[in-house]
Formats: C-alpha cells, structure tokens, sequence
C-alpha cells in the first residue's frame, strides 16, 4: 500500500469508477491502468469512510532499486520562492484543512513550551488562527509569554515563544538567533503568515453606489476558525510534557469533549 500521491504513470480504468457515496472503492478490481501498456496494475481507495490508499497488485509490478545519491534538501533563503504557502481559505469560503491540521499540530508544541501561563499572540492572521485556541485552552491570568513569528527572511525578534517553521523536506526547525522557546509549524502555513499580509476587502462607505455595491457582493469569509481536534490530541500524546499534570488535564478535557470551543 502506498499513498496516491506516491503513485506515477497510471491512469484510471474508465469501466472500474465505482463506489459508494464520495469515491471508489475498489468493488470491481483493480481500477488504476500502467500509463504505458494498458495493464491494471493497482486499486485506488478513496471512498467517503475509508482510507485515501493505492494498492499495487503485487502480481503486476515489483521492487526496484532507487537512485542512492541523496536528494540534496533546498536550502531555507530558496524555500520562499520554491514554496510560497498555502491560502488559509478555500474558493468557497471554508478554512483550509490543511491550515487545521497543521495548527492544531503547533498548537500542542504551544502549549508544552507555554509552562501552562497565558500566550499573547500578535494580531492578524496568527491572532486569527491561534488567539481563540490558547485563550480557550490557557489560564487568563497573567503573567503572560509573547509569541511572534521567527524564521528566515523575518527581522529578529525578542520574544518569549518563536513560532518557526519546518522544513518539508528534512523536518529540520529553524533556529532563532536570539534565545526563546520554539513550537514548529509546517512550512506552507508559516510562510503564508509570515510574508502575506492580506486585507479582508469590506465596501468603504461613500465609495461605491448602492446598485454596484449589490451587483458585486463581498466575497465569502469563514467563520471561527478551528483546529483539528485528532491531530492536537495526537501531537500532544507524542510530547513528554503531557505528562506534567497541568497538561494532562488539557489533554482528557479535549478528549473528554472534542467539539467543544475552541475545536
């Protein structure tokens, strides 16, 4: 089993799409073709209650050696250009998945370096993305810690907690010159924060007629945002600090209650 974006030089076998409500489920055979004789060759999964999964028949293809020089990784000052980030909101007006699952990743690494105090978060996209999270899930009370972006491109910053990215492709995390605390976030979410500064558009007053201003209606914007659940739960139990007490608590409060604020 590999996952389909593993998979080169197939194409799908038109007679063999079926499935239940949301995708395929390989009923039929193998529904995945070599790209260059024809063969089926494997069975992609992707139905609504399954795993996303493509299965090789192991009668079709077989092992072979890769090529043993190491991909040489991209150095962080060319990162930017090669990866610029992903939007936080979709066409539709939903917030990205991608963007839930990787800040509910960062926000467990958050909360085991926070030593349980309350987190200020700068405003903007990151205040939109994290505040209401350690607000729901921090005591109120001071003292507080600073957070602030860190990473390369970004002027040096004295802050509490850094807030750096990881590399896609070694995982390496980028290290502050200036002593702090430091939580991980996925390249493609905190390039996106650290080097787009978007501006929600709102029609200014006095500015647009009343007919124009119904013919182009604002664009869609998401509600709150919230983290997923599953990968704050599973980021936290990989982390030593649950096991301090106060962490814990956070963690079978989540676990307890999943959907509640801020999940």
């Amino acid at each position: 089993m590999v996952a389909p974006g593993d998979v080169r030089g197939t194409v799908f076998i038109a007679e063999r799409y079926d499935g239940y409500c949301c995708g395929l489920d390989g009923r039929d055979g193998p529904n995945l073709a070599c790209a260059q004789c024809g063969r089926p060759v494997a069975t992609r999964i992707d139905d609504c209650s399954l795993w996303q999964a493509v299965w090789l028949d192991p009668g079709a293809v077989h092992p072979v050696s890769a090529d043993a020089s190491p991909r040489q990784a991209v150095g962080w000052e060319d990162l930017r250009e090669h990866r610029p980030g992903i939007p936080p909101v979709q066409p539709l007006g939903q917030w990205n998945p991608v963007w839930e699952a990787a800040v509910a990743a960062a926000l467990a690494h958050l909360l085991a370096v926070s030593a349980g105090t309350r987190v200020t978060v700068p405003d903007g996209l990151v205040a939109d993305t994290f505040r209401r999270a350690l607000d729901a899930l921090l005591p109120p009370r001071p003292p507080a810690r600073t957070l602030a972006l860190a990473g390369p491109g970004l002027p040096a910053v004295t802050t509490d907690i850094a807030l750096v990215p990881q590399h896609p492709q070694t995982g390496e995390r980028w290290a502050p010159s200036r002593a702090a605390d430091v939580a991980p976030l996925s390249w493609d979410i905190w390039s996106y924060l650290a080097f787009h500064h978007d501006r929600r558009p709102v029609p200014g007053a006095g500015t647009m007629p009343e007919d124009a201003r119904r013919d182009d209606p604002p664009p869609l914007t998401p509600g709150p945002f919230r983290p997923d659940w599953a990968v704050f739960l599973s980021t936290l139990a990989r982390l030593p600090e649950v096991r301090k007490p106060w962490l814990r608590d956070i963690y079978d409060h989540v676990k307890d209650r999943p959907y509640a604020s801020p999940f």
